[in-house]
This record gives structure tokens, sequence and C-alpha cells, in this order.
């Protein structure tokens, strides 16, 4: 597969759909494929040449999709099979490619391999699955599931326990099995038969465990054991992803980004380093935990800027000229960051813009989530009883049964649950998702913040994005050159400059609503001519030395290297 220079994806900005969500084209309150079908021409206007979906596939739907009973059929809310080659065909004709969701780490318990796995210890498909008997009638090992709770059940018909690190319903595939890889293999084969450009696969660092199972250290105020030294990045993990690339993916012009909780700037370098031939890139969690306090996700933090800087820069050195990085500031899985990293309130155009610059601005493949060009927020429902997601709900009971107040589970449920993300698409000002009950309440601010809004307001979020990808296709400064922090300290600033050998650009976000200066001279910078790039405010407000940079400014400009009269971008 091995990574070209001129890879396509390296120029590629990524949509991601998630498609319950997205748009709904038959008045049942969920998104479908002719939904997606029918704002081709909106992801097309915005730039996008890459969508990602979120799993499509048969599903009962314990974990949105995410449980796969059939690989090879579409789930009947989104639509049939002639729904998605139709789908593949009209962003083919818009140069847009459809990369899916490729989920193996588990399947549903409902998938016919599990059936036949579960009905006798003799199945040839016994071994398709993790299985193991319990000890002294407690499950095989203390692991915790990531959902809260045993990875483990017993299951009554063989008196055994199966893994899951995942809902009960969502089994782990047992990889050491060589004829379930072929299987995966086969799946795969048969999709990118259909012309689809790549996967995202799904946690795929944790399809290698560590055979022996062995109990996981117990964290204080935790019930069970973490056994994620024991599936991530587990010791066949390499072997697996290279030979899935030598049976499958070596033979398509596809993109493969991995999905993998856990991974160090080292693990990725040896993913994404091309002569390896497993994946193009991963999505690292690292930059997603920064808010996080010392009980885990739901234990909020403010964000302290110092960190996401030397975060940042850690992936932007680590995988220079070796890997490529992913860039990501939202996806099913995270709340919204304008609420998160922002300000939605009186800074909410602006700060979302910020945040779209600085980004866009790094070196990597940027990913954005349905709705973050608009600047969509976190939601407050009232009621728990409006909440869809399973980790939430199944949070939300554990805590309330160990004494947690309702106020204080709400305050993490509000920054940080997975269904802040999971609010359908605002189209209109009344919503435009659907024209039934939506399977899950719209954010009540679809009346100021909507496509229909963006789209025409020349000065919005939207068309602050429609730029940024313009930028990454044209100038090779932002796919190729070198990236160097500058004032790593500052606690409101973040400045970078991006380097090739004949200019240098100066990115410069703050994140706060505070005013702050910057000098010129602490940049070090060339002092050749000079032209502004793209800007959240209309005007730069600068002097020969210093810039004022106002509430949430970003903007990005260029110096040029070499002989010519000096020219300030702000004359």
């Amino acid at each position: 597969m091995g990574q070209k220079v001129d890879s396509w994806w390296k120029k590629s900005v990524v949509y991601q759909i998630y498609p319950r969500s997205f748009m709904d084209s038959n008045g049942d309150g969920v998104g479908d494929i002719q939904g997606i079908i029918s704002k081709l021409d909106y992801i097309q206007k915005l730039g996008i040449d890459v969508l990602w979906l979120s799993p499509v596939y048969d599903s009962p739907n314990d974990d949105n999709g995410y449980d796969i009973r059939n690989y090879r059929t579409i789930m009947q809310e989104f639509g049939t099979m002639e729904d998605m080659e139709k789908l593949i065909e009209e962003a083919k004709k818009r140069g847009i490619r459809i990369v899916m969701d490729l989920v193996v780490n588990h399947s549903s318990d409902e998938h016919e391999w599990f059936v036949e796995s579960r009905a006798s210890k003799d199945s040839k498909y016994r071994d398709y699955y993790i299985w193991r008997d319990g000890k002294d009638g407690r499950p095989p090992n203390n692991w915790e599931s990531v959902f809260s709770g045993s990875a483990w059940e017993k299951d009554e018909l063989t008196n055994s326990y199966y893994l899951h690190l995942f809902s009960k319903k969502q089994p782990d595939l047992n990889w050491e099995h060589e004829p379930l890889r072929e299987d995966v293999y086969q799946l795969m084969t048969y999709w990118l038969e259909k012309g689809i450009g790549g996967f995202r696969m799904d946690v795929i660092n944790f399809i290698s465990k560590d055979m022996n199972l062995p109990d996981g250290e117990v964290q204080p105020n935790k019930l069970y054991g973490d056994g994620s030294p024991y599936f991530m990045n587990g010791p066949k993990i390499h072997s697996h992803l290279k030979e899935m690339n030598d049976k499958v993916l070596s033979k398509y012009d596809v993109v493969t980004v991995g999905e993998m909780p856990g991974a160090t700037t080292d693990d990725a370098r040896l993913y994404t380093n091309p002569d390896n031939n497993e994946v193009n890139m991963v999505f690292t969690f690292e930059h997603m935990d920064l808010d996080s306090g010392p009980s885990g996700k739901w234990d909020v933090q403010p964000l302290k800027l110092i960190d996401l800087k030397r975060n940042f820069e850690k992936w932007q050195h680590g995988l220079h000229n070796v890997g490529w990085n992913s860039l990501y500031w939202n996806n099913h899985d995270q709340p919204r960051v304008v609420s998160r990293f922002g300000n939605d309130g009186e800074y909410r155009e602006l700060s979302a813009k910020m945040l779209a610059i600085c980004l866009h601005m790094l070196q990597g493949t940027p990913y954005i989530y349905q709705g973050e060009e608009l600047g969509m927020t976190n939601v407050k429902f009232q009621s728990m009883e409006d909440y869809r997601d399973i980790e939430t709900l199944n949070m939300y009971k554990e805590k309330i049964e160990q004494g947690t107040s309702h106020k204080d589970i709400m305050r993490g449920i509000y920054a940080k649950g997975r269904d802040n993300a999971r609010t359908p698409m605002q189209w209109t000002s009344d919503g435009g998702f659907t024209t039934g009950i939506p399977w899950i309440q719209m954010n009540p601010n679809t009346e100021e913040i909507n496509v229909e809004q963006a789209i025409n307001d020349s000065n919005s979020i939207f068309y602050t994005y429609q730029k940024l990808i313009q930028l990454r296709k044209q100038h090779n400064i932002i796919t190729d050159g070198s990236f160097q922090l500058a004032l790593a300290n500052h606690p409101n600033l973040f400045v970078y400059k991006r380097m090739s050998a004949d200019e240098e650009w100066l990115v410069v976000a703050n994140f706060s609503d505070q005013m702050e200066r910057l000098e010129w001279e602490t940049c070090d910078l060339p002092s050749k001519s000079h032209r502004l790039i793209i800007s959240n405010y209309n005007t730069v407000q600068t002097t020969e030395k210093i810039v004022e940079i106002r509430p949430y400014e970003a903007f990005v400009v260029a110096f040029e290297k070499g002989i010519g009269n000096r020219r300030r971008f702000w004359e």
C-alpha cells in the first residue's frame, strides 16, 4: 500500500456522517442513506472529498450500529443495498469517496457466527469468540467493560463466559483463530469491490489480546480491574494488520485510519510508517483526555492550553516524515468542541472559527464531524429519558447506585456525554431533519444555528471551513511543511509556525476571552514580505512590533523567504 508522496488522502478533508442523525428522507425520525444522498451537493459545496459513514450495516442497535448482525446487509432503518450502491455512485460523480466503518473487534451477539458459537462447545464457530470457564463461580478475570460492569458474560447454554470489552451484546472476536480472520478479509473485499474508498477501523488496536487473560490492576474507587495493558496494542496487533494489508488493502487504492485508544506516538510511528504496510493514520485519544480528571472521562476538568499545545507538538514532531496524523476535534463519541474548548455563548462563532483554523493548519488529514462546520453545540436534556447513549445510561445507573447526586452526574453528561454529538443535524430554523418525531430530540438552538442560515451568510463558520479546505489543496506547506511551536508556556495563545524551503506561516489562536499581546520578535520570523492567509476577524490589529489579539481571534500570516522589499501584511 506504501505511502506515496502524492497520496491523495494527504490533501483530503474527511467529513464524518452519523447516519441516524444526518438526514431523514422518509419521516420515520431516523436518518437514512437516501437522506445522505439528498445532501451530497451540500457536502460538495463545503469542499469535502471523503465521507466517512458510521456503521450502516444490519444491527440490533444496542450500541447504535457498532454491534453488527450482518456485515453484508444494510440496516433496514437506513435503507437497502441498492441505496448504498447509489450513494457510492452519486458521491463518485461529485469526486467524493465513501469510507466505511470496519467494526471487527466485536460483532453483535445476534450475528450468525455468535449464535452458532454459543450453541455448543463443539461448534465450528466456537473459536470465533473468546470463551472461558469461570473461576470459583466468578468470571475468568477481573476486567471491566468500557461500558461499565464486568467484561465477561456467563452464557447458560454451555455454562461458559464470553469476553465483551463493550456491551454484553458485543462479544469480542477471536483474532487468534485463522478462519475468523479469513472471513473478515472476505467481507472487507466485498465492500471494496463495491467501490468504497477505504475503512475507518473501530478500536482496531484491541483485536490482539494477551490470551493468558491476566487480571488487571484495580484503580482507586473502581470495582473492576483495568485490562487495557492486555488488550490495547496487544502482542500480535502488527502481524494482524500486516496480514490484513497483504491479503486485502494492498490490492486497492484506499485510505485506512485506525481508531486506537491508548496508542502513543511511538506506537503510531509503527502503525503508520508506510514501510510497515499497516494503516495510513490513526486516531489518537490523548488530546481528548486532557480535560479528564484522575477518575476518568466523567471527572471533567478545565482544559489547560499548555497541555494541549504540548500534546499536538509531540504528535506533529513524532510522525513528521515517518507516518501521518489524523486531525480532529469532534466525532460521534465526543462532545461538541465549541462547547468544550471554545465558548458556545457570546463568542460561539469566533471561537468555532478559531478552533477550525488552529487545527486545519497542522500536518495531517482533518476530520470534520457533521455540524461542526455550523458551530453546533452541546445539548442539556432535562430528563434522563431523553438520552439514548448506552455508555451514558449505564454510567448514570452505576453512579446513582454508588450514591453520587443526580446534579453531579448531569454535570458530567452535559460536558462529555456522547449524545451531545448525536442530536440531529440542524438544516433549517425549525430543524429540517425529519417530518416525523426524531429518534433523539433536536438541540433547541436550531433556530439560530442551521445550514440555511450559514449558507446565506458569507461570514459564517461554514465558509471558514470551506476556505480552510481550499487552502489545504492549494498550499503544500500545510501538508508537507515542518511544525514549530512558539510561546509554549503561554496560557491563552496557541502560536506555531509551519515551515518550508520557500516560506514560513505563522498561526496564532487565542483560546480565551481576554485581549492578548504578541511581540513579533518572540516568533523569530524572516523579515521579508508578508501576507494574510486567513483570519476570523475582518482585520488584524498590529503595529511594526506587536499584534493586539482579540478574544478568540485566530489568523495565519505567510512570510516569504528570499529577496524582495519588505511589505507588511497589515498595509
